[in-house]
């Protein structure tokens, strides 16, 4: 029983190891692809570069290719072990699935543990560390001075945030208006918007369509209407700063003191106390409206990074059952649903990810989905496959 044991988790170990190279490499080659190799046959960079450069993008691509790895590794090792009949002979001698599966079950809690201290903490130094890199490679575009997914706070008293960035159409665009750089006066909103950046002076002209607003007046917060909005000021760039790291590439103690921050950062004044029921009702209404407005998007990503953590659980308990029933030796058909069902589990995250300006979804919830529906299916399938069903 003992060697059956040692015999499975070295399989899946091994098969691990394999899979997570793979994995690793085709996102390393993706990455350089789209952001080194250009810059290398151009001449600009050299070849120490490159791997200094893969280096700080290994740790960042293994938040990827660990789960991916776990889930293809038992996929092919137990359908390889259910197609030679392995299976059969073990339940004949009295063993349980079961009991089979235990040390890999404990091989992917641990796995949990490494992905959560990579996506919590190495992968998003890495990833800073690789872009101030490309940085001192490359003149910075004109135009990044409106990032996508991260709070701009360059502009005097004023902080921008953007959805989308194509380079100067943007979606999703929030701006809050500070009065002595601390309270929030006024609180404006646009699905879409344009914008014009010279960095030779940093003037920046941004405008919005369609945007509305809630302004502070009297005290008390009042709605405004919709329509075309331009503004028009000169930045100053801070490359470096803790400010110009997107939310996406922060670690977990930053986007705590980044929440932290916003909230302390919505100082909101009182309502007058000769207001209505109704009025008070209604102010209250549009300050947790901003609050929660203001603070979603590091809210998602802070649960995304929780939930993802437990991803090679999920997959693995989802793999085992599977591999069984699909019952084949092919390693390509095994990598095939693999990429099928990372397709489905990352489907949840994009969609968590993409309504972070949308409150009334609760995307902090949806990055949790395919975590809990993972594992009920997996937990029913091995359930029915340690039964013989």
């Amino acid at each position: 029983m003992k060697t059956l044991h040692l015999y499975l988790t070295r399989q899946v170990a091994a098969s691990l190891l394999l899979t997570v190279a793979v994995f690793t490499f085709v996102l390393l080659l993706g990455n350089l692809l789209k952001e080194i190799l250009m810059l290398l046959v151009g001449g600009q960079v050299g070849v120490a570069t490159v791997f200094r450069a893969v280096a700080l993008l290994v740790p960042f691509v293994l938040v990827y290719a660990l789960p991916m790895g776990m889930l293809t590794a038992t996929l092919l090792v137990f359908g390889r072990f259910s197609a030679d009949q392995e299976l059969t002979a073990a339940r004949a001698s009295g063993l349980s699935l079961l009991s089979l599966i235990t040390p890999i079950l404990l091989l992917s809690l641990a796995l949990c543990g490494l992905c959560a201290w990579v996506n919590l903490e190495l992968g998003p130094r890495s990833r800073v560390a690789y872009k101030d890199l490309l940085t001192r490679m490359r003149v910075q575009m004109a135009g990044s001075i409106l990032q996508e997914g991260r709070f701009v706070k360059d502009i005097p008293n004023c902080i921008i945030y953007v959805g989308k960035n194509d380079g100067r159409n943007l979606k999703d665009v929030k701006v809050y208006w500070l009065e002595n750089g601390t309270n929030i006066t006024l609180w404006m909103r646009a699905p879409r918007g344009a914008y014009e950046f010279n960095p030779t002076n940093g003037h920046l002209a941004l405008q919005l369509f369609d945007s509305t607003s809630v302004a502070l007046m009297g005290g008390q917060w009042h709605p405004g209407g919709t329509g075309e909005w331009t503004y028009e000021t000169n930045v100053t760039l801070a490359a470096n700063s803790p400010e110009s790291i997107g939310i996406s590439d922060m670690t977990f103690g930053q986007l705590r003191r980044e929440l932290r921050n916003l909230e302390h950062q919505i100082n909101f004044a009182p309502p007058s106390p000769r207001v209505s029921p109704e009025q008070l009702r209604e102010q209250l209404r549009l300050v947790r409206q901003q609050k929660e407005d203001l603070a979603l998007p590091v809210l998602v990503q802070m649960h995304w990074r929780v939930s993802f953590a437990f991803a090679c659980f999920g997959f693995t308990l989802v793999g085992i059952p599977l591999g069984i029933r699909l019952h084949r030796r092919e390693t390509n058909v095994g990598v095939a649903i693999a990429l099928g069902l990372v397709l489905v589990y990352y489907s949840f995250i994009l969609m968590g990810q993409s309504l972070a300006a949308r409150p009334e979804w609760m995307p902090q919830i949806i990055v949790w989905l395919p975590n809990i529906l993972f594992q009920i299916v997996g937990a029913v399938l091995l359930w029915r496959a340690n039964k013989g069903i």
